[in-house]
């Protein structure tokens, strides 16, 4: 029987580099329904961008710093173990950090951006909503308004929601 959740350090045994980090991999690869938590005491967009773009289902990257937030530590591997996301903010942020060259982002309103951010950090339209202290149906008009300026039509066979984070992390 396979773990709902599993919790690994980026840098583990014997080398102390990424071994964590390719466990979750390999975990991920092999029993693609198990949850992986990656843990790490600093931000490192290598990692980070390698665990995202394998899939976003089930996945999460927190900050060591988090787990002395219970409740935050508690929601994410909820929410990795029922197959959804958890990303640290300051994950996000770094992952975000604009580069010099064009952003793809450009055309989106600062509240499309809020709303974006929230979607990476894997929050549904209501927790988003929660947090920004607007209604639902506002977060949705804002949802579809980044679908559309970030050209993403419905292919099938894709999530636009996971297409717009990764388009935003890859800014």
């Amino acid at each position: 029987m396979s773990p709902d959740v599993v919790v690994v350090d980026v840098r583990m045994p014997p080398t102390h580099t990424d071994e964590g980090l390719r466990a979750a991999l390999e975990i991920r690869r092999r029993r693609p329904g198990v949850g992986v938590l990656v843990l790490s005491q600093y931000v490192e967009k290598r990692y980070a961008t390698e665990l995202i773009t394998a899939d976003t289902a089930g996945v999460g990257y927190l900050l060591k710093d988090r787990v002395a937030q219970v409740d935050e530590f508690l929601d994410a591997l909820d929410r990795v173990g029922a197959g959804g996301a958890a990303f640290d903010p300051e994950v996000v942020r770094r992952l975000l950090a604009r580069s010099p060259h064009a952003d793809p982002l450009s055309r989106l309103t600062p509240r499309e951006r809020d709303v974006l951010g929230h979607m990476a950090e894997g929050h549904t339209n209501a927790a988003t909503a929660a947090h920004l202290h607007i209604s639902r149906s506002a977060v949705e008009k804002h949802v579809n308004a980044i679908f559309d300026k970030l050209d993403l039509s419905h292919a099938p066979g894709y999530s636009r929601r996971v297409l717009a984070v990764l388009r935003y992390l890859g800014a």
